[in-house]
């Protein structure tokens, strides 16, 4: 068996240089994509699309890159395949991977990805998790660098939920080394170790309007994830102070963008007037799962960026 394969589980699987070439590499993609040039290298690949929770972007922009890198796709669910029906992950993962030259999952343990990609003799893709979002974050950080530079030293505020995407933000700014200031309502905090492994990058203030004073990027998500709609009523009155509006945005910086990984649920978690202000560039966000997944699969098939 040939040298072990590089995985994408995490942001922390990939060093600061790799990641910011990854990054540098989605823009290019997709420079080269708006030209209409011809881009191939994955010629011959098969991407293993394996779903365990339902997806709009995910899927299409893993499909769609696989297809415009030249490769192909195929869409797994447990509903037609024997992964629903009781084998165990480490077997699949042995089958699939003699057949496959890429994988990537989306499920709810993040144990069993884990678990999975050990026993994977080809790359694994974490396409999220309940504990991780890490493509979402190549997209984000692609789309900030687009619009404003690099993000280094910049504040970040995340605004809701201390769910997957902010894990992810968590590790981003370690990774890309901004600092992350964190509001969420008592009891919905971020995983304590993910949380204390940023040191200084990353901290909680639960008064939204102190931790977005200043932002230089304003961030939120749905206040109930997948997995957690029996839970919606209570949480709307949780996080109802948590709204991301016009005067939240207002106490950031005045050239703040407002991220959001979609789907919204507009005058929940988020007005109207800010998804559709000139700064929300969340359909750009959403473009670049496109580019940045197809970078970061260039990168682990390939070794390059």
């Amino acid at each position: 068996m040939s040298q072990q394969p590089r995985h994408f589980l995490s942001l922390l699987d990939l060093s600061r240089d790799e990641l910011h070439s990854i990054v540098r590499r989605a823009s290019e993609l997709k420079r080269m994509q708006h030209r209409g040039d011809i881009h191939t290298p994955l010629k011959g690949k098969n991407l293993g699309m394996v779903f365990e929770k339902s997806s709009t972007r995910t899927r299409v922009s893993f499909e769609v890159g696989m297809s415009q890198l030249g490769g192909h796709a195929l869409f797994l669910s447990p509903r037609d395949t024997q992964l629903g029906r009781g084998e165990p992950i480490e077997d699949s993962a042995r089958v699939l991977s003699r057949m496959l030259d890429i994988i990537m999952i989306r499920t709810f343990e993040h144990e069993k990805l884990e678990l999975f990609a050990a026993h994977s003799r080809v790359p694994v893709i974490n396409a999220l998790t309940d504990l991780l979002h890490p493509c979402q974050l190549l997209a984000d950080m692609q789309t900030y660098f687009e619009h404003r530079g690099d993000i280094q030293g910049k504040t970040v505020t995340w605004i809701g939920d201390g769910n997957n995407m902010c894990h992810s933000y968590i590790n981003a700014a370690r990774q890309f080394g901004f600092r992350l200031n964190i509001a969420c309502p008592e009891g919905y905090d971020p995983e304590p170790g993910i949380l204390a492994a940023a040191g200084e990058s990353a901290g909680i203030l639960r008064d939204p309007m102190a931790a977005a004073k200043g932002a230089d990027l304003v961030v939120t998500d749905v206040w109930a994830s997948m997995g957690q709609e029996h839970e919606q009523k209570a949480r709307q009155a949780v996080f109802s102070a948590y709204q991301v509006n016009d005067e939240l945005m207002a106490a950031a910086a005045s050239d703040a963008l407002f991220f959001h990984c979609l789907p919204a649920h507009r005058s929940e978690e988020v007005t109207a007037s800010v998804m559709d202000a000139p700064n929300s560039v969340v359909w750009d966000e959403a473009e670049n799962r496109l580019h940045s997944q197809k970078a970061l699969m260039e990168f682990l098939l390939l070794g390059r960026v």
